[in-house]
């Protein structure tokens, strides 16, 4: 079986009868936990108008993250680039590998990361997407080489900085886009698995190889509860089907405590499109945990799993990165 690492995606979650401070100290609690079982990164993520994610000033997020903790890398995944300016959010790192040097990450998405009113409001053109959002990447490039230190627009700071750029995505379109500039490629395999296996097989047969990189390397996102037992991992679960119930109802409320039977809340035809969702959720106690990533591995062969916990009770969130990390462990044998 290939070696991979472990990385956690925190979509800073606002849940019922917390307030966003305690949000934010949850996420500074994970990052501090990860980091003391050698987690390889934790990355944050852009979204908008949401009650549930409270991540929209994904880059001051990231500062605070970083300053709270000492080794682990601290990024986006990722930055919605046709939200922003490229010279914006080339400063906004700048900034942050300047202050963090060697701990910054970039990942950058195209889709909008909300609805469709408030990709207005962000100032969207959904008829140039496909061509800006290729576009900003190399003018993000531009801005953080040394060669950009005679040009008329210049990223003070960012300049001349060695921060390493990520492609996201959730369809094959980026996989092709990964490919084509030979950057790392993650793929969004905790809301939306369909496309995953065609993705990481196209990035695969079609990298280029780039002064960044110079072998395809693949991350896949996914979900992760883990428990002492099966039958808790499976009642805490209940907050990732009630968040996900939530989406298919545009309902965007925080999230909710687990419930003991999920048949009370969805229907049969929300049912099927949840697990359908939910395809390479991984749930269950350790020995199952190692079996399901044994089991992913063997099919998918990430060079990266990064783990998103919709768990509730913070402790227990805790508790299942701690199980995933022996988990991988006892997989690869260390």
């Amino acid at each position: 079986m290939k070696n991979f690492e472990l990385s956690v995606l925190d979509l800073a979650p606002v849940k019922q009868g917390k307030t966003i401070h305690d949000t934010f100290q949850d996420s500074l609690s994970l990052a501090n936990y990860a980091e003391n079982l050698n987690y390889k990164r934790f990355w944050l993520a852009e979204h908008h108008n949401m009650e549930s994610i409270a991540s929209s000033a994904t880059s001051v997020l990231i500062g605070f993250i970083a300053n709270g903790t000492k080794k682990i890398r601290v990024g986006s995944g990722g930055i919605m680039l046709p939200n922003h300016s490229s010279l914006v959010i080339a400063e906004q790192f700048g900034t942050l590998e300047s202050l963090f040097p060697g701990r910054i990450d970039l990942g950058l998405g195209r889709a909008p990361g909300t609805d469709g009113f408030t990709a207005q409001a962000l100032g969207r053109n959904p008829m140039t997407i496909n061509e800006q959002f290729p576009r900003q990447i190399l003018e993000l490039q531009t801005y953080f080489s040394k060669e950009n230190s005679g040009a008329m627009v210049r990223a003070i700071p960012g300049e001349g900085l060695d921060i390493p750029l990520y492609i996201l995505g959730s369809s094959t379109d980026s996989a092709w886009l990964a490919a084509e500039l030979g950057l790392p490629y993650a793929f969004a395999g905790h809301f939306a698995p369909e496309q995953m296996e065609m993705a990481f097989k196209i990035y695969r047969q079609h990298f280029q190889p780039s002064r960044q990189l110079k072998q395809p390397y693949v991350i896949a996102c996914i979900n992760g509860v883990a428990a002492s037992t099966s039958e808790e991992a499976r009642t805490i679960s209940t907050t990732l089907y009630q968040a996900f119930i939530n989406i298919i109802r545009n309902d965007r409320k925080p999230f909710a405590p687990p419930v003991e039977d999920m048949d009370d809340i969805w229907s049969p035809m929300e049912k099927s499109m949840v697990l359908q969702k939910l395809k390479y959720t991984l749930i269950g106690n350790q020995t199952e945990i190692e079996d399901q990533l044994r089991s992913f591995q063997e099919r998918f062969e990430a060079d990266e799993l990064m783990v998103n916990a919709h768990i509730y009770d913070h402790q227990k969130r805790l508790e299942s990165y701690h199980i995933f990390s022996e988990a991988k462990n006892s997989v690869l044998g260390v």
